[in-house]
């Protein structure tokens, strides 16, 4: 089936990991297609995940003016438009964006606006979720909380932990998520990607998030799936990403299918559709493809995803009704 016209939902979607040639090309006119798919693009296999977050240095380098991060955060609407998606949650992390002087707030406030253009231009609705990441301090995972919330009523919808899972512990950022719990933040928090099933009790545990970046590990233990389960806290997959990352070999051992059949609530999503070269229309075939998903699987998923989304009652109904209508039809 052809899925590029299809209603879409997209929760777990990182902005500097996912800046097209042509942005990329507008930002440096000396690149050739070639040096860009070189330092943009991963290969279909990495070491791990850390190998993999190397090739987000190349965008977060385009995106320290003011201009820059507009441009980027513009193209990303655009590649959403095209993909047909129609509520999007975009990620970042402030506080890499401050090497050519910019303030946090100035990064946040530039992002927030040109999302408010891009919503306008595109009807794309979308919120942004800022990112604390794992090798940051306590002090800077602080900084990136409180700046959600001096944003709030704004486009910033929520915040994160992203990262190198494996090469740090969550000790820095405890107090930053229980700032959010009292600040009335929701959360999602990136675990069970890079290591196994104690990293999602953990997360769990301390950062009490709504959702899971990834958390295909989960499968792993079923006391874990069940709690998943009774929670209601959703799983944000990303199938591509996850064999680049080397969670699965590849897309046909992934265990998505299986974690679909247990009911924990789940959505599909690309990650950052520049490093791993794909838009959730791809996504789509290659489930389709590997475990004979149908519009039924899909059309469940969204409609848990923006179950899910950080987003008011009024565009959830407004989602929900063009995702039943455009797959039941």
């Amino acid at each position: 089936m052809e899925y590029t016209q299809m209603p879409k939902v997209e929760l777990h979607l990182h902005l500097d990991c996912s800046l097209s040639y042509d942005v990329v090309y507008q930002l440096n006119p000396t690149i050739t297609q070639e040096e860009y798919e070189k330092a943009f693009i991963a290969p279909p296999k990495c070491t791990d995940l850390a190998d993999y977050i190397t090739r987000a240095l190349s965008g977060v380098q385009l995106m320290q003016t003011k201009e820059q991060l507009r441009l980027v955060t513009l193209d990303l609407f655009k590649q959403l438009k095209a993909d047909n998606v129609l509520y999007a949650e975009i990620r970042f992390a402030p506080l890499i964006h401050l090497e050519k002087g910019l303030t946090p707030e100035e990064v946040v406030a530039t992002v927030n606006e040109a999302m408010s253009l891009g919503i306008k231009q595109t009807g794309v609705k979308a919120g942004l979720i800022l990112c604390t990441l794992r090798h940051f301090t306590a002090s800077q995972s602080m900084q990136t909380v409180t700046l959600v919330d001096r944003f709030k009523d704004t486009n910033i919808v929520g915040f994160d932990i992203a990262a190198d899972e494996a090469g740090f512990p969550i000790d820095n950022h405890v107090k930053a998520f229980n700032y959010a719990k009292t600040h009335h933040i929701k959360c999602t928090a990136h675990a069970g990607e890079a290591k196994g099933t104690e990293s999602v009790w953990e997360t769990i545990t301390n950062f009490n998030p709504l959702r899971i970046g990834h958390g295909v590990r989960s499968y792993e233990d079923e006391k874990l799936i069940t709690f998943l389960k009774e929670r209601d806290i959703h799983l944000e997959i990303c199938p591509t990403s996850n064999i680049q990352t080397n969670v699965y070999q590849e897309i046909k051992g992934h265990k998505i299918h299986e974690i679909y059949n247990t009911e924990v609530s789940l959505s599909i999503n690309t990650d950052a559709r520049t490093i791993s070269n794909t838009t959730l229309a791809k996504e789509y075939q290659e489930l389709e493809n590997n475990f004979n998903w149908t519009k039924a699987h899909f059309l469940k998923c969204n409609l848990e995803a923006i179950r899910h989304a950080f987003t008011t009652e009024e565009v959830k109904n407004e989602i929900r009704q063009k995702l039943i209508h455009a797959y039941q039809e």
